[in-house]
């Protein structure tokens, strides 16, 4: 169709440049338009280890036209290894199966002691003002204590494991 357009737009501009009295050049009737679609082929992967920052992950992938077949993996905080295999093609759609590897590691509880000091503050009155023919409140300085050290240990809190349900299984 682009074709089609294009040589429609190509011949329109070659008759309105033409010097006049010059003979036309008659546009094909039919042009046939032939669009090409190659049959998507590819496989790739790449992986990364560092033992610096404990990242470990993979990944591999395989397209064939509409088949594609893969499979990813990674190391969770609680070092099991999660993978996850997959396929997707136009008759079953995508289909994932996760699975884990490996035990739970949760480093154990630190507990620091627990000191709670609010900050004191001292009152020291100051003289009274002298004011002629009426009262006089007395003025109060404020002077703020040392503050005291205050340290607390946050408890560490694990989530709960998820339920089975709605067709994911970890």
């Amino acid at each position: 169709m682009v074709a089609k357009i294009a040589f429609a737009v190509l011949a329109l501009a070659a008759a309105v440049c033409a010097a006049p009295g010059a003979p036309l050049v008659a546009a094909p009737a039919y042009v046939k338009a032939v669009e090409l679609h190659a049959r998507p082929h590819y496989s790739f992967n790449y992986g990364v280890n560092d033992p610096h920052t404990g990242d470990h992950k993979s990944q591999s992938e395989t397209r064939d036209g509409d088949y594609v077949k893969g499979q990813y993996s990674l190391v969770e905080a609680d070092g099991t290894t999660r993978t996850v295999d997959y396929t997707a093609d136009p008759h079953h759609g995508f289909n994932a199966v996760v699975s884990k590897s490996g035990h739970a590691v949760h480093p154990a509880p630190t507990v620091a002691p627990v000191v709670h000091a609010a900050p004191a503050v001292a009152y020291k009155a100051a003289p009274a003002l002298a004011y002629a023919g009426a009262y006089a409140a007395p003025a109060v300085a404020y002077k703020a204590a040392p503050a005291l050290a205050y340290a607390h240990a946050a408890p560490l809190a694990h989530a709960a494991p998820l339920a089975h349900g709605y067709g994911y299984h970890y």
